[in-house]
This record gives C-alpha cells, structure tokens and sequence, in this order.
C-alpha cells in the first residue's frame, strides 16, 4: 500500500532577530572570556543565517517591558529565567505555532476536512504542559473527538521521524486513516549567555517554528501528494551518545551538541544507508529519489541567503523558516 504526504505547512511567530545583532548583543555580555566572544562571533558568522524567528518578543532591542525577563534593551543584558517561567511562555505560545500549521495542512487538502482527521501525532522537546498539544489541536479545530492522540516528546532533532514512521504504519492498518502530525518547536526560550562551546553553537543556530502534515493513502488525482513514504531505517552508531543530548536545567534546557558530530555522520553514513536502499531499490537505482536522514537539519527558524539559493522543496522551506526536525523521507 502506498502511503502519501498530502500537504506540508509551516507556521513561524511573528518576531524577527537579525543574526548580526544578535551577534553582538550575545558578544557583549559580561563574564565571556575573550575566547568565549571570540567562539560567538564565529559560530554566529559561520551559521549562514540571515534572520531566525522567535517567540519570545522581548528578545528584539525594540521591545520594551517594565519586567523584563529574558532580555533588558536598556541595559544590553541577557537575563536568566528559570525553567519555569521558559515553560509557562513555551505552553501559551507553542499552542498558537501548532493549531495555525495543524489547521494549514488540512486547509492544503480540499478532499479532505477536519472530521476525516482519524489520528494526530505531536513532536516536541522545548517544553510540556497537559492537556497537551495534541488535545489543544482537537479543540481549537473542532476535530471529532474520538481522534486517536499521541505525543512524542523529549526525542530530540530526530523525533519527526519516529512520528511519520508511525503515521505510515496507521495507513497501512487502515486504509482511510487520515493522520496529522505537526511538530513544533521554542529553541529560543532555552538561549543564555556562556562560554560552554556547545551552549554558543545553540544559540547560534536554533529558533522557533512549526510544521504539519497530513498523511494518509487516499489520494486525490486532481490533488497530487507532494512525495510517498517508502520505508523508514533506524542504525544507532555506536559512538556519539556523548556528543548530542538535551537535559533539563534549573534556568531552562541545555544542549550538548559537540563538535565531533560530523565526523560521527561521516564515518557511519555509508553503513546506516545500507538497509534504507535495501528497503527501497528505486532510490538506491535512481538519483532522483529522495531521503531525510535525522539529525541532519539543525537549524530553526533560520532563513540564509546561501540556504534561499539551495533549497526550493517544501521540505526545504520548513527548513528556512522555522523546524527543528526534518520532517519527511522517502
């Protein structure tokens, strides 16, 4: 049976950082070691990003608060919420990023309306809250409400994967399933000022966004599917684990991403292919197939002016304006 993406939507908040100026706000903070600003300027520069979005309006130097908490223009200061007050604002915002791309993805599917949604899976791992997301989406869409929900979270750059591998496997189970799965994430309500390399290149690279898509195997000849889900591989290497994590903190989450990261992808890459083109003969035959491999998108919200010349998929541009995680293979 073949099972088809339908639509992909994003949907980004409203407010905008300029990467140069946030350079230059996160190079001037008090107690950076003079190899700490010097890493800023340089992960800043070298992450080919002009613009990121973020949901945290105060973070511009044109907003103004009379309690400011993440951000002070007045004295040029990046301040340090606790975890608690990052995820009061991720529960209040992310809801907005994840019902305006849920409901743009039905919306790009004229066949298909709110009551044919049979499941909805959600991604996310900038916060929590509950009733969560996915109970949020039914609600706000008026979806029916015997919709099968689930929520995967805390998974990391990779966890759009898992959802749409899941969403196949309903489809097949049923061949008038309809699923939606909408990831969204808040990187920016875990940004602070430290001279930890890992800590820089995050707030370096990531922002906020989120992407939807409506997977089923009814297709619509006068609404063509944007791609097919072929078949879907997982390979853990056997080295890394140390090299990419995200734990809870006291003032927020806090990443590893080590530098090492590359290397790891390019010395097992061939191998985590193999049983992927096994699975799927046409692409290994073809150059025009197409694949996702995760983590390999990590910037969010970011939009570059290298990035707008390489990339024109729909794919892509949930890339340029605002998803963590990749979010479709074939």
């Amino acid at each position: 049976m073949t099972v088809y993406v339908r639509s992909l939507e994003t949907a980004v908040p409203p407010t905008v950082l300029v990467q140069t100026e946030a350079r230059d706000v996160f190079a001037a903070q008090p107690g950076l070691t003079r190899l700490g600003s010097r890493l800023v300027s340089t992960c800043f520069d070298s992450a080919a990003i002009d613009t990121r979005h973020t949901a945290v309006e105060e973070m511009t130097m044109a907003f103004h608060s009379d309690a400011p908490q993440f951000f002070d223009p007045s004295t040029g200061l990046l301040l340090n919420p606790t975890t608690k007050v990052r995820n009061e604002i991720f529960a209040r915002e992310v809801t907005k990023l994840f019902i305006e791309a849920a409901r743009a993805a039905v919306d790009a599917c004229p066949d298909l309306s709110l009551l044919d949604i049979t499941h909805i899976i959600t991604v996310s791992c900038t916060g929590f809250f509950n009733p969560g997301p996915d109970y949020k989406i039914v609600r706000a869409l008026g979806l029916d409400p015997a919709v099968q929900r689930y929520h995967l979270g805390f998974m990391g750059c990779y966890a759009a994967f898992p959802a749409l591998r899941a969403a196949k496997a309903f489809c097949e189970a049923d061949p008038q399933a309809v699923v939606l799965v909408v990831c969204a994430e808040l990187c920016s309500l875990h940004v602070r000022t430290s001279n930890d390399p890992d800590t820089i290149m995050g707030s370096a690279l990531f922002a906020d966004g989120a992407a939807a898509a409506v997977i089923t195997a009814r297709n619509d000849p006068d609404a063509p599917a944007l791609m097919q889900l072929d078949h879907f591989e997982t390979v853990l290497t056997p080295v890394g684990e140390e090299s990419m994590a995200w734990n809870i903190g006291d003032h927020g989450f806090e990443m590893v991403l080590g530098n090492y990261v590359p290397h790891i992808i390019d010395d097992h890459i061939i191998g985590a292919l193999a049983p992927l083109l096994a699975g799927t003969p046409r692409c290994a035959d073809s150059p025009t197939g197409t694949s996702a491999i995760g983590p390999s998108i990590p910037a969010a919200g970011a939009s570059s002016t290298r990035s707008r010349r390489a990339l024109n998929s729909p794919l892509s541009n949930s890339v340029r304006h605002g998803i963590l995680c990749g979010t479709t293979a074939t």
